[in-house]
C-alpha cells in the first residue's frame, strides 16, 4: 500500500484588528524542525499598536518559516506551514493540547485560568535548580547532536520539545534549545534539562553580543538608512496629523515642589517605599482634570463637536525599546495613589519592553510627560492626537527660592502644558494648571478634599 501523503497545515497571519493590514516580524520564536503545540506562540510581530505573540492554531512539527525576522508580513498571507505529527507520544500531547484549546486570541492563546499573565525572563539560580534523578548516561552526554537545519549564515541545531511549558521555561530563561543537552526519549528537550542549562548559565560568564541594527550604509555617500518600524510610523503619522491640524499654544510656571518631596519621603519606610513622586503628579492631574473636563476630550472636526470623556485613561509618554509610545493607566480617576504607583510602574515597564497592549497604546484620553527623567528642565511638546492636551514636568532639582522674604533652596520643577486652542482659551489653560501646580506646592490641601 501506498503510505498516505503528509497533510501540510498552512497558518496565514490573521487579521489582528484595529485595522491593521500588515505586521513586522520581530523575532521567531520556532525554528524549522520544532515541535509545536496549538495555541502555542510561535513569533512576536510588531504593528503600529503593539509588539505581540501570535499563537499557531495547528499542531505538529514546523516546515516552513514564510518570512525572515525584519520582514513584513500582510494579513492573510503565509506565516507558517505546520506538518502534522506522526510520533504516538506527540500526537498523545497534541490530544491533551486540543482538548484545552479555545479560540486562538492574538498575544494570549489559551487561557490557563484567571491569574495568569506575561511573566518577565528572570535568570534562575543554580539553588534553585533541581537535582536530577536521572542524569544523563555518557553515552547521552557524548552522543552527537542531530544534524543542522536551516542557511549557512543562521545555521541552528534542532532538538525535539513537545511541550510549549518546556519552550516557554527555556525563552524565559534566555536560553536557545540549540544549547540544551536533551535527555529524554529519542533527544526530547525535558524541563530538567532546561533547569540545568539555566543553572550552568547563571555560574558561566557570557560576552553579549550587540545587537544586529537594520541599519546599513550607502557605498561612497557616508549616509547610514535605517527603515521606519510599525511604531515609528505610527507616531510619524501621529505628530504629523497634530502639528498640521492643532492651533496649540504653550504655557508653563515653576513651581515649588518642597512640599510634596518632603511628603514622599515621609511616606517611605524600611519595608515599603511609598508612592513615587509621579504617583502624587498623575493624582493632581486627575484632580485637575475633573475640574476642567474640557482638556479630557476631543474635538469632533466632522461634527464641529467638542466629545468629553466620563472616564480618565491617563497617557504616559515612555521611550521604549522601540521608540516613544504613550501607553495610558485606564480609569485613572478610580484609583488611590498608591494603586496609581502600581499602575504606573507596570504600564511604564511592560512599556519599555516593549510589551504594551493594543488597548492601552489607543486608550489614552490626556498625555503626562515626565521629561525631567531625561534630565531636561522644560519642553514645547506635540499633543498626542486625537487628544486635546499634554501636560509636562522638567527636573526636580535645588535651586534658590525667595520663601518669606528670603533666599532658600528648595526643589524647584518647571511645569509646561499645552493645549489645543481650538477647545478652551488661556484661562481654562491656566485654570488646570494652577489646580495642578498649587498641589504640588501644597498637597495636603488636596489630599484632603480627594
Amino acid at each position: 500500500m501506498t503510505a498516505p501523503t503528509t497533510r501540510l497545515q498552512v497558518f496565514n497571519l490573521p487579521d489582528l484588528g484595529e485595522g491593521l493590514t500588515d505586521a513586522e516580524i520581530v523575532r521567531w520564536l520556532v525554528g524549522v524542525g520544532d515541535t509545536v503545540a496549538v495555541d502555542q506562540p510561535v513569533a512576536e510581530v510588531e504593528t503600529a499598536k503593539a509588539v505581540v505573540e501570535v499563537p499557531t492554531p495547528y499542531a505538529g512539527r514546523v516546515a516552513t518559516l514564510h518570512a525572515g525576522n525584519g520582514q513584513v508580513v500582510e494579513v492573510g498571507t503565509p506565516l507558517i506551514t505546520v506538518e502534522p505529527l506522526t510520533d504516538p507520544a506527540a500526537e498523545t500531547y497534541r490530544e491533551e493540547e486540543r482538548a484545552g484549546s479555545g479560540n486562538v486570541l492574538i498575544g494570549y492563546g489559551t487561557p490557563e485560568g484567571p491569574t495568569r499573565g506575561r511573566r518577565r525572563r528572570p535568570r534562575i539560580p543554580a539553588a534553585q535548580a533541581p537535582t536530577p534523578t536521572a542524569p544523563p548516561s555518557p553515552a547521552q552526554a557524548t552522543a552527537p547532536k542531530p544534524a543542522a537545519s536551516g542557511s549557512a549564515a543562521g545555521r541552528t541545531t534542532v532538538h525535539r520539545v513537545v511541550s510549549p511549558l518546556v519552550r516557554r521555561l527555556a525563552r524565559d530563561s534566555g536560553l536557545q534549545l540549540a544549547d540544551i543537552t536533551p535527555t529524554g526519549p529519542d533527544g526530547l528537550i525535558t524541563r530538567g534539562d532546561v533547569l540545568r542549562a539555566a543553572a550552568a548559565a547563571v555560574d558561566t560568564p557570557t560576552t553579549l553580543s550587540a545587537p544586529a541594527t537594520p541599519a546599513a550604509p550607502s557605498a561612497g555617500t557616508g549616509e547610514r538608512r535605517t527603515p521606519l518600524n510599525g511604531f515609528r510610523k505610527a507616531v510619524a503619522a501621529s505628530l504629523s496629523r497634530s502639528r498640521r491640524e492643532v492651533p496649540e499654544a504653550t504655557v508653563w510656571v515653576d513651581v515649588d515642589a518642597t512640599a510634596l518631596w518632603e511628603l514622599r519621603e515621609s511616606q517611605r519606610t524600611p519595608t515599603d517605599p511609598g508612592p513615587g513622586l509621579l504617583a502624587y503628579l498623575a493624582r493632581f492631574v486627575v484632580a485637575g482634570l475633573r475640574r476642567y473636563p474640557v482638556l479630557n476630550a476631543r474635538l469632533d472636526t466632522e461634527r464641529d463637536e467638542i466629545v468629553e470623556y466620563d472616564h480618565i485613561h491617563l497617557g504616559l509618554a515612555v521611550q521604549g525599546q522601540r521608540g516613544l509610545v504613550v501607553p495610558a493607566v485606564l480609569n485613572a480617576h478610580t484609583l488611590t495613589t498608591d494603586e496609581l504607583d502600581v499602575a504606573i510602574r507596570d504600564v511604564t515597564g511592560r512599556a519599555r519592553e516593549g510589551r504594551s497592549t493594543a488597548e492601552e497604546l489607543a486608550a489614552g484620553t490626556f498625555t503626562l510627560n515626565n521629561y525631567g527623567g531625561f534630565g531636561v528642565d522644560g519642553s514645547a511638546a506635540i499633543i498626542n492626537h486625537p487628544q486635546v492636551a499634554i501636560l509636562g514636568f522638567g527636573r526636580m532639582i535645588d535651586r534658590p527660592w525667595v520663601v518669606d522674604g528670603e533666599i532658600v533652596p528648595r526643589k524647584i520643577t518647571q511645569m509646561s502644558f499645552v493645549f489645543d486652542h481650538r477647545i478652551c482659551d488661556g484661562g481654562t489653560a491656566a485654570g488646570f494648571m494652577r489646580t495642578v501646580a498649587d498641589a504640588i506646592e501644597t498637597p495636603s490641601s488636596l489630599l484632603r478634599r480627594i
